[in-house]
């Protein structure tokens, strides 16, 4: 009697485990999850768009070749949006003061962080058609690991991540950084 009373009680276990499991599974497809970092490789290559200083922080954003492409176009200021496979990276530096320069110029020190923004109209239709990913950087380890609730600003790892902050500049195409002149 205890064996089957034993064993019933893993089924159900299992059962609920599995229900979990399948429930989560859910949740993960019906939110599609933010780009991974592999889909930015050779983005310390790409052409730069502008430089910033935002919460502390120096900036360079690059963009792909069809990123550039389109800034070239005239794209956001024309009303059309970037084309799918348009790619964006903002990397971010702890500022530093350069004392063998006169003046001692601000410029990047230690890697903070790099964020990414990639046009799939598809796979990201209900963020506006961009996934957004965040990637702290450890100086320990010399990786970049995926920004979480704990780092600043929290960041939920899904493709909506970004999206919020994104939406006042939907009449740009969610993105805010303006093609520098050259």
């Amino acid at each position: 009697m205890h064996r089957y009373i034993l064993i019933a009680s893993v089924s159900v276990v299992a059962l609920a485990i599995g229900t979990a499991i399948s429930a989560r599974d859910d949740r993960a497809h019906a939110v599609p999850k933010w780009p991974a970092f592999s889909e930015f490789q050779g983005f310390q290559n790409w052409s730069l768009v502008a430089v910033s200083e935002n919460g502390g922080k120096v900036a360079a954003i690059l963009g792909n070749a069809a990123m550039i492409a389109a800034y070239r176009s005239g794209i956001p200021g024309n009303g059309k949006p970037f084309p799918d496979g348009a790619r964006m990276a903002k990397v971010h530096w702890i500022p530093k003061h350069q004392q063998t320069q006169p003046g001692a110029p601000v410029v990047p020190g230690a890697l903070h962080d790099v964020d990414f923004m990639l046009k799939d109209s598809k796979r990201y239709a209900d963020s506006g058609g961009w996934g957004f990913a965040a990637f702290e950087y450890e100086a320990k380890s010399g990786k970049f690991r995926p920004a979480n609730l704990t780092d600043s600003p929290p960041e939920g790892n899904d493709a909506k991540c970004g999206y919020a902050c994104h939406t006042i500049a939907k009449d740009h195409d969610f993105v805010f950084t303006e093609y520098a002149k050259r």
